[in-house]
């Protein structure tokens, strides 16, 4: 690939925008000094073809072997339609997450078990984004060798995803880029060492350019915020669309919604909604359920964008699960982005849940502690729940819990039984405060039940936890 057509490239993609200096918060919930926006590339015609075909000659050059080509949504979208249309390439279209009608595919197009697929990419930090879509592909069958992206931001995705047995091929390294500004004079020398700087402070690789062990995972929890969890590789996609949610909404809040009828469940749904990142039902506790309720519950959730948590608790053996999650009146599987359940039946209960909840995006919790009194949920039975959620992450992707127990910041931890005093109710119900469970025990998530529900004012008590519930994790954060 001519060095030259690079070079000016790179001077294009500044003219129309695509390259932005100034403070600007990534999707990892990095502030960073420069930003790639390539979205700007639509209105650019000439600048996509470009494009498109040093993507598709950077693929040529290595000589590499691919079956079909999909495009991470959803930047990257149009410059794989681009490739495939001018080369005669079949094409796959990755969903974010499945449709409830039609085929329910999270894979669009055509392909066979075993086919290669190519990834295209427009910019990359960690490599969270390809591996994503890696991991849909190969739950189709379908092996990733390679992946081709414009910018790669030089913060440790080349090894990363080394480490998964995909090769990066990038047209565009930060560092050149702004070697080629500084050379142009478009940015002066000190804003080019001022970034190159952040760069360095910020990689995800397994080893910085000193050589020195740097993992985001070595790193675990403490220090990263909800946004930089959301990127990290090993994270389910259901567990970094949730993490993003309280990063963008600044809210660690999941309202226990325990209400018998339909319509005070949807009232809070569209009265709270902007406050949470969660809603916990208890389906079977409502007295008028018709299926046009699921249905207007999704609405919220998207309208409000927050997921709905079906506090379940399956703990049957798998088959019975797998009925109890798909069928039924309720068809929880058509509705709850998450689910939980026991561990006391033994792995086979994940495995029917997951049979069902992974082909629609799906994710699970596994309960290792309780809040209340008596609880037998300790000991050997919360490490036995730990190794098991370890071992199927594919789709258990946290924990309901007292406290945190694992150091991997890939699980998410929730914590029932909070309110704003700490104590008990005459039923065994213990109570823990957001600073106790989210500052001192380390969870990631409220749940907040009568501390709401019991307010004459649901909205600002909603209000008052999510306050205190982000205050606690902040805290944490400079701990």
């Amino acid at each position: 690939m001519a060095d030259v057509c690079v070079d000016d490239l790179i001077l294009r993609l500044h003219d129309v925008g695509a390259v932005k200096f100034g403070e600007y918060r990534l999707k990892s919930g990095l502030l960073t000094p420069i930003y790639i926006d390539l979205r700007a590339l639509v209105s650019h015609p000439s600048l996509m073809n470009q494009v498109s075909s040093l993507l598709y000659q950077r693929a040529q050059d290595e000589k590499l072997k691919f079956d079909s080509v999909c495009g991470v949504p959803y930047t990257a979208l149009p410059l794989a339609t681009i490739i495939c249309s001018r080369n005669e390439l079949p094409m796959l279209i990755r969903r974010k997450e499945a449709k409830d009608y039609g085929t329910k595919r999270m894979v669009e197009g055509s392909f066979s078990q075993g086919d290669t697929c190519l990834i295209i990419e427009d910019t990359v930090t960690s490599g969270a984004s390809i591996l994503e879509t890696a991991h849909v592909l190969y739950k189709e069958g379908l092996k990733v060798t390679d992946a081709i992206v414009l910018m790669d931001r030089e913060q440790g995705a080349v090894e990363m995803l080394a480490s998964q047995g995909i090769r990066l091929h990038p047209i565009i390294s930060m560092f050149k880029l702004l070697d080629r500004l500084v050379g142009t004079q478009r940015i002066d020398a000190q804003t080019s060492q001022n970034i190159r700087q952040f760069i360095l402070d910020n990689n995800f690789s397994s080893k910085n350019r000193n050589g020195s062990d740097s993992t985001v995972a070595k790193k675990q929890c403490r220090g990263l915020s909800y946004g930089q969890r959301a990127k990290l590789p090993a994270v389910h996609p259901l567990a970094s669309r949730l993490l993003s949610i309280m990063e963008e909404k600044r809210s660690n809040l999941c309202v226990s919604a325990d209400v018998t009828r339909c319509e005070e469940l949807l009232d809070l749904a569209e009265t709270l909604g902007p406050k949470i990142c969660l809603l916990k039902t208890h389906v079977d506790i409502l007295q008028d359920f018709t299926p046009s309720f699921s249905s207007a519950l999704q609405g919220a959730a998207e309208k409000h964008n927050f997921l709905i948590f079906e506090d379940r608790k399956f703990a049957d053996i798998g088959n019975t699960v797998k009925h109890q999650y798909e069928g039924g009146v309720f068809q929880i599987s058509s509705w709850a982005h998450v689910v939980n359940a026991h561990a006391v039946s033994g792995p086979g209960v994940i495995r029917g849940l997951s049979a069902v909840g992974k082909p629609g995006g799906r994710g699970c919790l596994l309960i290792a502690q309780m809040s209340s009194e008596g609880s037998l949920a300790t000991g050997e039975y919360t490490q036995a729940v730990l190794k098991m959620a370890e071992e199927q992450s594919d789709f258990v992707f946290g924990f309901i819990c007292g406290s945190k127990i694992s150091d991997k910041p890939q699980f998410i931890h929730m914590t029932p039984g909070v309110q704003m005093q700490a104590g008990g109710d005459g039923l065994g119900q213990q109570y823990s405060t957001p600073q106790q469970v989210l500052g001192e025990r380390g969870s990631d998530v409220i749940i907040v039940g009568r501390g709401i529900l019991g307010s004459s004012d649901r909205l600002e008590a909603a209000e008052a936890y999510r306050e205190a519930g982000w205050e606690a994790y902040t805290r944490s954060l400079d701990s």
